[in-house]
């Protein structure tokens, strides 16, 4: 059986892989034909229907994860294990879907410190 610690982090990023897609997927939707007119409010409500998938998966993520229902994290280490899968599903989404936008230097020494965050947070 897989850990309440692993199935959290499985189950975060399986959701921010979702909420990734409805808040920036729309932005590439406009090349697919069958969406090629649609406006705003069409595209909010794709958006709304993908996110609901996000919640299915966060909610239990937190619940699953959360040191006040038997998990292995307290919030600041369960919000900021979030953080850091929400930007890591992010860059690659980005470096996949929008080849337009490089990844720089300064997005390596974000991640440094990103890891640095990590330590000072789960350390006792």
């Amino acid at each position: 059986m897989i850990s309440r610690g692993l199935s959290t982090i499985l189950l975060l990023l399986a959701s921010n892989t979702f909420m990734t897609i409805a808040w920036y997927g729309h932005l590439r939707f406009k090349e697919l034909s069958v969406f090629k007119n649609a406006g705003l409010i069409t595209m909010i409500l794709i958006s709304w229907g993908i996110a609901f998938f996000e919640y299915t998966l966060m909610v239990p993520a937190n619940k699953l994860g959360s040191s006040l229902n038997g998990g292995p994290y307290n919030m600041w280490q369960l919000k900021l294990i979030q953080e850091v899968i929400s930007i890591s599903v992010f860059v690659v989404f980005t470096l996949v879907f929008f080849k337009t936008d490089a990844f720089r230097w300064n997005h390596f020494v974000g991640f440094l410190l990103l890891l640095g965050a990590i330590y000072f947070f789960f350390r006792k």
